[in-house]
């Protein structure tokens, strides 16, 4: 038997305070070679410091690290500082320690449209994440730490770069809150919960079931530790006190169960998301003409058509630059085209979150970004409520509401972003990047709470995964390259690349050089199948069937578990149906889009023919 590779990092019980409260009590981490780690946990969790304490920037305030010797490390911060170098080349450079310049980083230049003679003074925050991916990959180290590495970066150079870390022989640690990066990467899984660790042998595809079961187990064991807590107050209480040193023995035991469930650590609060919703919209929000749109000559928008009616969720996606806010902009009325027209449907009550989010004032107080800087009490809905009550929703504290909003993080930005959004009456919501910042707990919930909006979401993300749970469509660039053109995709993100073929790419360096003399040939359109195989027409006809039951089931697994008296009398089978409820529920989700699918794909080949 072949023995194990040496460790190249090990972190063993860290700990570190910052203020009065411990960030970090038992906190640890081992990076074999080849490791591929997911790092995940909620914002504040500390996953950023206790990678910031591998990558060897902050020292902690006890337990070990080690470094193999030999190994080289090679760390991607949240927020990269390029201040002190003149250029991108010098910056990428200056990492290497000496290495000789390899033969291939020409090409990591253009792959990553970089110009490696840019001043490092002018360029925007996506290309100082670009800048800052190219000095990491330059150096070929053995550890690579990498902190939220698609912030600011495109589709394209999101699949672009998941690529190259598949083929890195570097071992990989990854904090991100992409999750279709972290489940197509990672085979190892760190928690960070309540300022410890806790690790898992499977990639991040595995982490939220485990994750689910464990605090199951947590709050279980909470329950029986309050019944037991019960049980001997009452012994206390009404025990034979004639047995003094058993009395005295049994109130010590009560005092440190008291003490043990005042210390346990129970799980941070999630936030609690709700839209104030206007009435609704016309039939159909927004219809498009062959709307065309040109700057200096060139093509953004050209013959673009479509028909968005109420409730539908569009995405839109593409490389930076390729014109996605315009065409939202043009979309929305914001931008008047250059020919073709645009209609907004009757009673449309626009609210936008913009990517930059420039309408949160860096000198305002949060509250401000609620009520607008008129007082302190917000109507949600038909609800009068005070700011900081609605701002506990999102996870702020009471004193925050009166803060700069300055002062607040860039996860906390987000929320109250979407707190400030979600405040104003719409039936039209226009979502630019709304995903930056926040945690995977967080996404999952406003996920939840997009999918219950009975207005029209225009949507533009990064988010692979995100697109496919929420949009109903996705609006890409035509794949053959032609500039201005867009195509509507009915269904996500996957549906969109089983659609045309490939993901939209981006254009590298030298595809800007050549693209005024690189003619545009249209690219023949693939075969479309004339009929549906036999096993999706099996698919189609037996699945009604299953939805039903599936249906039945999950009703009569409710019904168990609305018995307020089964817990008690029986928790192993109060868990086995909660288990189960949540099995069936998934089965149906997947049925009913697998329905949907297919009946969508019957109807468009009944149609062609």
């Amino acid at each position: 038997m072949a023995a194990m590779a040496a460790p190249l990092l090990i972190l063993e019980d860290i700990t570190l305070t910052f203020g009065g409260d411990p960030l970090l009590t038992a906190a640890s981490l081992q990076i074999e070679p080849r490791a591929r780690i997911a790092l995940v946990g909620r914002n504040g969790s500390g996953k950023s410091t206790l990678l910031k304490i591998a990558a060897g920037e902050i020292a902690p305030d006890g337990g070990r690290r080690y470094v193999d010797p030999k190994a080289t490390l090679a760390y991607l911060a949240q927020e990269p500082d390029l201040s002190a170098f003149a250029t991108v080349g010098d910056y990428v450079e200056a990492n290497t320690d000496g290495h000789a310049r390899s033969a291939n980083w020409g090409r990591l230049f253009d792959d990553l449209a970089l110009d490696p003679h840019a001043a490092t003074a002018n360029i925007s925050g996506g290309e100082a994440r670009r800048a800052a991916i190219a000095r990491v990959l330059a150096a070929d180290p053995d550890v690579i730490l990498l902190d939220e590495p698609t912030n600011h970066l495109d589709l394209p150079a999101i699949e672009w770069l998941e690529a190259r870390i598949k083929s890195s022989r570097a071992a990989i640690v990854l904090i991100s809150h992409d999750r279709r990066f972290l489940e197509n990467l990672t085979t190892t899984t760190v928690w960070m919960d309540r300022g410890a660790t806790q690790h898992l042998s499977r990639g991040f595809k595995s982490f939220e079931e485990w994750r689910d079961k464990l605090l199951e187990e947590e709050e279980t064991a909470a329950h029986k530790l309050d019944r037991k807590i019960a049980r001997e107050e009452d012994w206390v209480r009404y025990g034979v006190t004639a047995r003094r040193k058993r009395n005295v023995r049994r109130t010590q035991e009560l005092r440190d169960l008291r003490t043990q469930k005042k210390d346990a650590k129970r799980t941070p609060g999630q936030v609690s998301f709700s839209i104030s919703q206007a009435a609704r919209s016309g039939k159909k929000a927004i219809v498009a003409e062959n709307i065309c749109k040109c700057y200096e000559g060139r093509p953004i928008v050209e013959d673009f058509s479509i028909e968005i009616a109420r409730g539908d969720r569009v995405g839109f996606v593409g490389p930076n630059g390729a014109g996605k806010t315009t065409l939202l902009n043009l979309l929305t009325g914001e931008l008047a085209p250059d020919s073709g027209e645009i209609t907004l449907g009757a009673s449309l009550e626009l609210v936008k979150l913009d990517q930059q989010r420039a309408s949160l004032a860096p000198d305002a107080r949060v509250a401000d970004a609620i009520t607008d800087g008129r007082g302190d009490w917000v109507m949600i809905g038909d609800q009068k409520r005070h700011v900081s009550s609605y701002l506990k929703d999102f996870l702020f504290t009471t004193e925050q509401w009166r803060s700069p909003v300055s002062a607040l993080s860039g996860g906390e930005r987000g929320r109250l972003a979407l707190a400030a959004a979600f405040a104003k009456p719409s039936n039209l919501l226009v979502l630019d990047e709304p995903t930056n910042d926040l945690d995977l707990e967080t996404l999952d919930l406003l996920v939840e709470l997009l999918s219950d909006y009975q207005g029209t979401l225009l949507l533009v993300s990064h988010d692979r995964s995100f697109l496919d749970r929420i949009a109903t469509s996705v609006v890409a660039p035509d794949p053959s390259d032609r500039p201005g053109r867009w195509i509507e995709y009915i269904g996500g993100y996957e549906d969109m690349i089983a659609q045309r073929g490939a993901p939209p790419r981006a254009r590298s360096r030298t595809d800007r050089k050549t693209a005024d003399t690189k003619p545009n040939i249209p690219q023949p359109a693939k075969p479309i199948r004339e009929k549906l195989s036999y096993k999706e027409k099996y698919a189609l006809e037996s699945l009604p069937k299953k939805i039903n039951d599936l249906q039945a089931e999950i009703s009569a697994l409710k019904e168990a578990l609305a018995d307020p008296a089964l817990f008690e009398r029986d928790p192993t089978a109060f868990n086995k149906s909660a288990t189960a409820l949540a099995d069936k529920e998934g089965a149906l989700v997947a049925a009913e889009d697998e329905w949907l699918h297919l009946e969508m794909k019957r109807e468009d080949l009944e149609n062609s023919g």
